[in-house]
């Protein structure tokens, strides 16, 4: 079956973040929404009819996680990226950022050392410290248009750290991890007795260059270290399902991250994300195949446009994820004045590269899974705000 990624769906007024949320962010409507990590394409057809054919029954009361439903995670996993996993080693969370959260109350105390690497994701941030915990920069290194971990300064600050908040994929500068990164990175956290708390929720974005190593699946003694955070919301557009999977084959960790679960008495779930999530996971391998085609035609379109078009403006090619990291510090435009740029004479809803921490100043992350012809229209606005700017 053929899908159309290029059909253009009208989100307004559908309690839509991205869109419905933009006079309040932007300060107005009309900006082009490409900041929020969801996808402007339908949610697959295999999903929809799984949540219709569980509508159809009309009751809607309290419901477990059937055993088809761990059976599909951990044959995902082995088949798409050769990681065998056990049903005992998943507890489940109702989104990542508050598995992150609840991993920090389980495994630190106050006043504990928590390492991030910016710029990077911004829950990870306030998670260390909302909890009260001491955040730890360890600042990833720009090599050419490729992020980088900067094991000299790493090797330091796990010496009196107690966790790691890893994005593997890197969200927002792209990097897909490579093994050798992540066992380099591996071996130094169980040296120093640091965990690593790996959210891993775009790893099947990864392009076909590129391959996606779970940090769990590359030694025993790593993995005795590690918490995975895997979700189908960011492949299968389904975030609203708040329906994630938090992985660890250490009997005591995953002891310990139930108990704060259980605390808080968030572990029920909903019926329509476990119906939604078995689904996606048993039969959307050949969507995902063609949602990355796409995405790939995208970032091509893209980079040459801005190479040809724009070029002040320096992409920063993701080997995974379909946000862009994009180096818009030729425009000599800082901080408030960059944002501004973007929202009112651009007329676009990026994400604030400040947003991610240390490094963001300059940079804008770009959502670029939506139909080319968005893209299209988002660029040509670009291009003429920057023409404007310049013989200003």
């Amino acid at each position: 079956m053929k899908y159309n990624f290029d059909e253009i769906i009208n989100r307004e007024n559908t309690a839509s973040v991205k869109y419905d949320l933009r006079s309040k962010l932007f300060k107005s409507k009309e900006v082009i929404p490409m900041w929020v990590a969801d996808m402007d394409f339908k949610t697959p057809d295999f999903i929809i009819n799984a949540i219709k054919e569980r509508a159809s029954h009309e009751i809607f009361g309290y419901s477990i996680r059937p055993d088809s439903y761990y059976i599909s995670i951990i044959n995902w996993l082995k088949n798409r990226h050769g990681w065998g996993i056990e049903k005992d080693w998943i507890s489940f969370s109702p989104g990542i950022v508050p598995a992150l959260n609840m991993a920090v109350m389980a495994y630190t105390s106050p006043g504990d050392k928590i390492i991030v690497q910016p710029p990077v994701y911004f829950p990870f941030f306030s998670a260390v410290t909302n909890n009260n915990r001491e955040l730890v920069e360890n600042p990833l290194k720009l090599k050419g248009k490729r992020y980088e971990i900067d094991f000299k300064d790493l090797e330091e600050k796990l010496k009196d750290a107690k966790m790691i908040l890893l994005s593997n994929p890197h969200n927002p500068g792209g990097s897909v991890w490579t093994k050798d990164e992540l066992k380099r990175l591996g071996e130094m956290c169980v040296e120093n007795n640091v965990l690593i708390m790996a959210d891993e929720i775009h790893g099947d974005l990864v392009f076909k260059e590129h391959k996606y190593t779970p940090m769990a699946s590359i030694s025993q003694a790593i993995a005795n270290y590690t918490v995975s955070f895997v979700a189908p919301s960011k492949t299968f557009n389904m975030a609203a399902l708040a329906t994630s999977s938090v992985i660890t084959s250490n009997k005591e960790l995953k002891e310990k991250f139930d108990k704060v679960l259980d605390t808080v008495h968030i572990g029920n779930g909903n019926v329509f994300g476990t119906v939604a999530s078995e689904a996606a996971y048993t039969y959307g391998s050949e969507w995902l195949d063609q949602l990355l085609d796409y995405l790939s035609e995208n970032l091509d379109f893209l980079e040459k446009y801005l190479e040809e078009k724009i070029p002040k403006i320096k992409m920063l090619r993701p080997e995974g994820t379909y946000l862009v990291w994009l180096d818009c510090s030729e425009l000599d435009l800082k901080g408030k004045d960059l944002k501004d740029f973007m929202i009112e004479d651009a007329g676009l809803g990026f994400n604030d590269g400040r947003m991610f921490g240390t490094g963001g100043e300059g940079f804008m992350r770009m959502n670029v899974a939506c139909p080319k012809q968005i893209i299209l229209d988002a660029l040509i606005q670009l291009e003429n705000a920057i023409k404007k700017l310049n013989n200003g």
